[in-house]
């Protein structure tokens, strides 16, 4: 069998840990951030969170089950999604966002790409805002500058309506890998202090794109910046496996995780935590040949 990946840990040159908003997160193992999508219509997951005690009650679990961020969003950018206006993005959210503990427990992400969302979320006390459109936004870096939270500028080619109709590149990965470089650096002159990077998978790119981003992360370390990664439940799993329905895509969805964290990734973004867990802690451990006595936990 062709040998596709080196089982070495990627070469990365990433700050040892981040500041949010007061509180840090290191880098020394691969974080989880369990998704929360208090949507109606959402491709996963639409309608489970969309009332608060539902949302409140697996930001629990997600928490008991060792997520390092909760990512919390109310606009649903599925492909082929129209997207919500302000009010009822807030409607959704602020409920949530105001009756959890920021000051303890996982750090809080606010996934969304409008600023008086972002603003409002960072008054509740959010610790990470978290833009699918990249912080192409002016006032998107002010908000993120003017908090001390940490930013996550992702790559979406188009919008979530028409994203996947036809994608195209000539070069994926460099392509995207620019794109990131160029936006960080903008939020960066504007005073946000810690940025992260998502390829962006499965926003704006065919399977085969989305291959080809996850077979080689080295351009996106080369940025020097913390790597998310959200591959949790996605299409081209689907098109990889056969398995038609996003809720029963768990076995594809790990293991593209574990290849992930084998790639270098820092932060999993994922709706399955436990699960999520257990495949970066054997990928870590094959990679580095011994286990990461940060990660040791009673089994199960």
């Amino acid at each position: 069998m062709k040998k596709i990946l080196s089982f070495e840990p990627a070469e990365k040159k990433i700050p040892p840990e981040a500041l949010c908003r007061g509180r840090r997160l290191d880098f020394s193992r691969t974080r989880v951030m369990g998704v929360i999508n208090a949507t109606p219509d959402s491709f996963s997951d639409g309608g489970r969170f969309i009332e608060p005690a539902m949302a409140l009650e697996m930001i629990a679990r997600m928490t008991e089950e060792g997520a390092d961020i909760i990512d919390i969003g109310g606009e649903s950018t599925r492909p082929g999604s129209g997207g919500v206006g302000e009010a009822e993005e807030l409607r959704r959210v602020m409920p949530i966002l105001e009756r959890v503990d920021m000051s303890a427990g996982p750090l809080v992400s606010i996934d969304t790409r409008k600023a008086a969302v972002a603003l409002e979320a960072l008054r509740a006390g959010v610790h990470i805002v978290n833009d699918i459109g990249g912080f192409g936004d002016p006032e998107m870096r002010r908000a993120a500058a003017g908090s001390g939270a940490a930013a996550i500028v992702m790559h979406m080619q188009g919008e979530p309506r028409t994203m996947q109709e036809v994608p195209e590149y000539e070069d994926v990965v460099r392509e995207v890998a620019a794109f990131l470089g160029e936006r960080a650096s903008m939020a960066e002159r504007d005073g946000v202090d810690s940025v992260w990077i998502d390829p962006g998978i499965g926003f704006g790119k065919s399977c085969d794109h989305n291959l080809e981003i996850l077979r080689d992360l080295s351009p996106f370390h080369h940025l020097g910046r913390p790597l998310v990664a959200g591959v949790s439940r996605k299409r081209f799993i689907g098109e990889a496996t056969g398995v038609a329905e996003a809720g029963e895509r768990m076995i594809g969805s790990k293991v593209a995780e574990a290849f992930a964290v084998l790639g270098g990734v820092d932060i999993i973004r994922t709706h399955d935590v436990c699960e999520a867990i257990d495949g970066i802690r054997m990928a870590e451990a094959l990679a580095r040949g011994e286990v990461n006595p940060g990660s040791v936990k009673e089994a199960r």
